[in-house]
C-alpha cells in the first residue's frame, strides 16, 4: 500500500521498480495532494483512495478499514526515494513466519541512514533516543527494535485490532511499537538502505516531530501505571 502526497517528483522513478507481483492487492491512498501525483498513480495501475482527513495516522486507519478482513496484512511504503522498492518482497517471508510487525531497519547492523554520509545525524540521534525509551519503558525481556519510528513496515490485520491505535500523524509508526511491546507481539526486522529524498521536502520537520514523540510517549508512560 503506498501513502502518497504531492511525490509527483519521485513517482516516475520508484513505481517501475515495485514488484507488483510480490504481493496479493495494491492501492495507494492520497493524503489530499495538489499536484499530478494521483494520475501517475493511476497510470500506473494504482487504485488511489482519496483519504478523508489530512495525516499519517489518519491515513493507517483508513487503510486498514478499507480493506477490513480481505488481506492478512499491510504493508506501507512512501514513494519519496527514501524507501527501497526493492524491500517490499522480502516483508513476505517474515510475515508468512508468524511475526506480527515487520520493520525495514536503518539501525541495524548492516543498514545505512540517509544521514551517515553526514557526521552531524540530528534525526538518526533522536531515533536512537526514542527506540531506547521505549524499549526500557516497555520492551526489557523482549527483542529490541532498532527503528521503532521507521514508516516502511507491515502490520497484520490481528496486531492493527488488538494495538487499537489512535495516533495521530507520524507518531502512529511508535505508537505501534510501543503497542508491540506492551503486548508482548511478535516483532521482526531487515536491514534496509535509506535512498536520499527525491524532489520536495518531507512535512516531518525535526523539532516539531520530535516533541509529538515525546508528548506520546510521556501518555503511553502515564496509561501504563
Amino acid at each position: 500500500m503506498i501513502l502518497n502526497r504531492n511525490e509527483s517528483e519521485a513517482l516516475p522513478r520508484i513505481l517501475p521498480k515495485i514488484l507488483l507481483d510480490s504481493v496479493e492487492t495494491y492501492f495507494a491512498i492520497d493524503g489530499h495532494s495538489t499536484d499530478r501525483s494521483p494520475e501517475i498513480l493511476e497510470s500506473h495501475g494504482f487504485r488511489v483512495l482519496g483519504q478523508p482527513s489530512p495525516g499519517r495516522g489518519e491515513a493507517f486507519r483508513f487503510a486498514f478499514d478499507h480493506v477490513g478482513d480481505t488481506v492478512d496484512a499491510l504493508i506501507f511504503f512512501s514513494p519519496d526515494g527514501n524507501e527501497d522498492p526493492a524491500d517490499i518482497p522480502r516483508f513476505r517471508e517474515h510475515l508468512e513466519g508468524g511475526v506480527d510487525i515487520v520493520i525495514a531497519s536503518r539501525m541495524m547492523p548492516g543498514a545505512t541512514n540517509e544521514e551517515d554520509l553526514s557526521w552531524f545525524r540530528p534525526r538518526k540521534w533522536a531515533n536512537l533516543v526514542f527506540n531506547w525509551l521505549a524499549y526500557l519503558a516497555w520492551g526489557r525481556g523482549q527483542m529490541r527494535i532498532t527503528d521503532g519510528i521507521n514508516g516502511f513496515r507491515a502490520i497484520t490485520i490481528e496486531a492493527w485490532k488488538q494495538m487499537d491505535l489512535d495516533g495521530s500523524g507520524y507518531t502512529i509508526e511508535y505508537q505501534s511499537t510501543i503497542r508491540a511491546y506492551k503486548l508482548g507481539m511478535k516483532v521482526s526486522e531487515f536491514p534496509t538502505t535509506e535512498g536520499q529524498r527525491i524532489g520536495g521536502e518531507s512535512d516531518a520537520k525535526a523539532i516539531p516531530t520530535g516533541l509529538r514523540f515525546l508528548k506520546l510517549f510521556l501518555t503511553e508512560l502515564n496509561e501504563s501505571d
